[in-house]
This record gives C-alpha cells, structure tokens and sequence, in this order.
C-alpha cells in the first residue's frame, strides 16, 4: 500500500491524509498550465455556420425561436459571409426558405436552376468568398406537405410516408443543380435508404467527380428540431418524420446507417441532433475513419439562449462547454449557430 501522508491546514490542524501523488491540481491552478495540457481543442475552422436564405433584397427577418439568427437574401448572406470569413471560419451550409405558394406535393422549387439557393451560391462564389459551400439536400422546406419527398401509402397499410426510391432520383438532380451553381460539399438529410449512392452516381455522371458528400447518416426523429422548422417552415403537414428518421432508442442501428453511408461513397458523414447523441457520436469515432461531423440544433441553441436570457446560466460558458463536448466526444466538424460568437471567443 502506499503510504499516507498527515495534511495540516493553515491553523496546523489536521485536515485529511492523503497519497502522496494525489495532487491533480497542481495542473490545474494557473490559465497558462490549463492551456499547456487541453486534450481537446476548438478552431473556427472546425464550425460550420448554418444559414436559411430567402427570396429578395436587403431582408433580414429574425426567427423568434432562435435569437440572433435570421431568414436573409442572398445579399444579405453574402454580407455575413465576408464578416464569418474573416473570423475563421471556413464553411456554412446553407437552407432555402420559400414561401407556401412555391411549395407543392413534389416539392418542384428544389430542381428549378435558379431557386434561392442556386442564386445564393452564384453571388457567394461572384463575391470571390472562399469559404466551403455546403447545400443542404432535402425536399421539406419546398413541399407543401413538409415531408422529405413524394408521399405514398404503404402497400396494403394505412401508412402514409415519403417514397425512398422516387426520392432518390430527384435528390440525385437536386445534387447536380447544387453543383452547378457552386456548391462545394452536397449534404443529403432526408435519411433515404440508399441516397448517398444516387447521388454520387448522379454527381460522377454529371462529371462531379471532385464534389465531397457529406451525409447525415445518423438523424434521429428529435424533439429538439422545432425552432429550425420555424425558421424553414418545414414542419410535417401530417404525421411526423418516425417512419424514416432514426428512433433514439436504437444504439446499434448507426454504426449501420454510417458504414452502409460509407460503402455507398460518402466522405464525410454527421450525427445529428448533438448534445443527446454523444454516445453515438462517440461510437462511430471508434468505428468509422471518415471525417465526423455533428450538428448542435436548434433547441440546443434556443435553450441556451432562453437560459441565458432569464439569467440562469453563463451564456458564453455555456456555449463553450458544449461545443467542447461535442469535440471530445469524436467530432472534427460542428454546425452550430453559434459559429460566430465561439469564433470571436476563440480569436
């Protein structure tokens, strides 16, 4: 056994007794020997700034479930991209915002050549912004039922969810579209069975060859999506989005959709929500060796802004703190609508 010292306070009474090398603050007591042994460090280079563009000029409409964020014109977006650029930050993916009389059940807007999106990378790219343009590709913010696709009804059931396979083939023009006009990283979301390869056949046919796919391989149906469904008007018309999104009650079943992601080309592949899937995130850092990403949503956002905001919690502590546990947890990549106020902090 080793042996145990007698430890005297300041009035030379005995206190505690204690191993001899049990003293791990001698690491912690000055800011200059916390920084020296940080295992997990944050960058701006290391968030994506997550952005919804609508149609017009000089709008900035704010989402009144997400402090701080906005719907903004592609001029408006090009505005804050200069401003994101020169702190850091190295990527943003962006959202279309359309309004209810450009949706239908097809959800047509996302294939026309010059939707908001398209416009949006054409004038990022003309403003010689050098920061990675990631698309979002999916179909709920363009249907008029808010689902991720063309409905149909289950053989011989009463169930009504999206069509995966007549999904897939227009994700795969979707794709081209979004690279055509710029983008530089093709992000499906839907979770379609099989996305990740249609569109990779898409984008190689269409001479894509270059273009990373970064996939949300694991998407849970989250309670935690409702201020981005404000801020995108895409909440479900009908139902909800279970029969296609994970159930957060099966561990196992990611390491499946992630490899499954892998196999059929993805470079790159996400965990979302954040903060109630660190175990996920952490079991597929152990098992996949492709760039990892991670979304802080929007109620983890909302949340800490509505805390903060009653005075309950340190804002910026906060904020760090969770970002911090995302990157322990196995993330190279963080999306996060804090993208901007961390990288201040962290300049």
């Amino acid at each position: 056994m080793r042996p145990k010292f007698k430890i005297q306070n300041s009035k030379g009474r005995q206190a505690v007794s204690v191993p001899p090398h049990a003293r791990f603050r001698r690491l912690r007591y000055s800011p200059a020997l916390r920084e020296m042994t940080a295992e997990t460090r944050l960058h701006p280079s290391q968030l994506i700034l997550p952005l919804f563009v609508c149609a017009g000029r000089g709008v900035r409409r704010a989402v009144p479930s997400m402090p701080g964020v906005f719907r903004l014109s592609p001029d408006q977006i090009v505005r804050d991209l200069k401003e994101a650029e020169k702190l850091g930050l190295r990527a943003f993916i962006l959202f279309g915002v359309v309004d209810a009389r450009q949706k239908n059940p097809s959800g047509s807007e996302a294939l026309r050549r010059n939707n908001v999106v398209c416009e949006t990378l054409r004038m990022v790219k003309k403003a010689g912004i050098r920061m990675a343009a990631i698309t979002d590709l999916c179909f709920c913010e363009y249907t008029s039922h808010g689902h991720c696709g063309p409905i149909t009804r289950l053989r011989k059931t009463d169930v009504q969810t999206v069509d995966n396979n007549a999904t897939l083939a227009l994700l795969g023009r979707q794709a081209v579209i979004h690279a055509e006009a710029g983008a530089d990283v093709i992000a499906p979301s839907g979770m379609m069975d099989g996305m990740v390869a249609a569109i990779r056949f898409a984008l190689d046919r269409a001479d894509f060859q270059h273009l990373p796919i970064l996939s949300y391989a694991v998407k849970y149906a989250s309670a935690f999506y409702g201020p981005f469904r404000d801020a995108a008007g895409s909440a479900p018309g009908f139902g909800d989005r279970r029969s296609y999104q994970m159930d957060g009650r099966r561990r196992r079943e990611a390491r499946l959709e992630a490899l499954a992601d892998l196999e059929q080309g993805a470079d790159m592949i996400m965990v979302k929500p954040g903060l109630p899937y660190l175990d996920i995130l952490r079991d597929l850092r152990e098992t996949a060796n492709a760039p990892l990403a991670s979304y802080q949503v929007s109620g983890e956002y909302a949340m800490i802004k509505a805390a903060a905001k009653n005075g309950w919690i340190d804002e910026e502590c906060v904020m760090m703190e969770t970002l911090t546990s995302i990157k322990r947890a196995g993330a190279d990549l963080i999306l996060t609508y804090f993208a901007r106020e961390a990288a201040r902090l962290l300049n």
